[in-house]
Parts: structure tokens; C-alpha cells; sequence
């Protein structure tokens, strides 16, 4: 599956270390400067942000929805989960693997 995070800018890398330390990821991409706009406590916000892009597996998306809010500054931090119904076999295989074993060699 595909969990999409954003964050400030500063905290991304530390959410994406997180995760990936715990193994709960086996990849992240962190795409900087994102433009966010919405609704927060009745009034539109606008924010620079980093979009996480987390690639990991159905089986640990509790654990890892636990870890990126504890480690998040937000208070609601956005925590959005999809799943993969396709794609490279290889690929999904590999993040399968690294996230069961210890070496996620590629």
C-alpha cells in the first residue's frame, strides 16, 4: 500500500527515519514544498508543506499510523492509505521482503 503524510518541512525527514528504522516503510519519498490549502477550526489556512510518500504493507499500517503520530507535530497530522492493485511484481516483492527482513537489500 501507498500512505500519503504531510508535514512541515522540518519534521518530514524525521517521520520518514522513523518509520524506516521501525520498518514499518521499506521506502519514503519526501517531496518538498508542497502548497496545502484547507480548512482548520472554521477559517482556511494556507502552508508550505512535504508530502510523504510511504510505501509499506496492510499488515503494519496500525503500528505505522501509531508511529507517524507520535512522531508527527501536527495535532490531526494527515494519515491517508491506499492500496497498491498493481504494478512492477518486483518492486512490490521487494517492499514485501524489506519489510520482513533485516537487510532490505535491493
Amino acid at each position: 500500500m501507498v500512505v500519503f503524510v504531510t508535514a512541515k518541512e522540518d519534521d518530514a525527514e524525521k517521520i520518514a527515519l522513523e518509520i524506516i528504522n521501525k520498518r514499518l516503510a521499506a521506502c519514503v519519498n519526501i517531496v518538498p514544498s508542497v502548497a496545502s490549502v484547507y480548512w482548520w477550526q472554521g477559517k482556511i489556512e494556507r502552508d508550505k508543506e512535504s508530502l510523504l510518500i510511504i510505501k509499506s504493507d496492510e499488515k503494519v499500517l496500525e503500528k505505522l499510523v501509531d508511529a507517524v503520530k507520535k512522531t508527527h507535530s501536527y495535532s490531526l497530522p494527515e494519515i491517508i492509505a491506499m492500496k497498491v492493485v498493481g504494478g512492477s511484481k518486483e518492486y512490490i516483492k521487494w517492499v514485501e521482503e524489506t519489510l520482513s527482513n533485516e537487510n532490505g537489500d535491493r
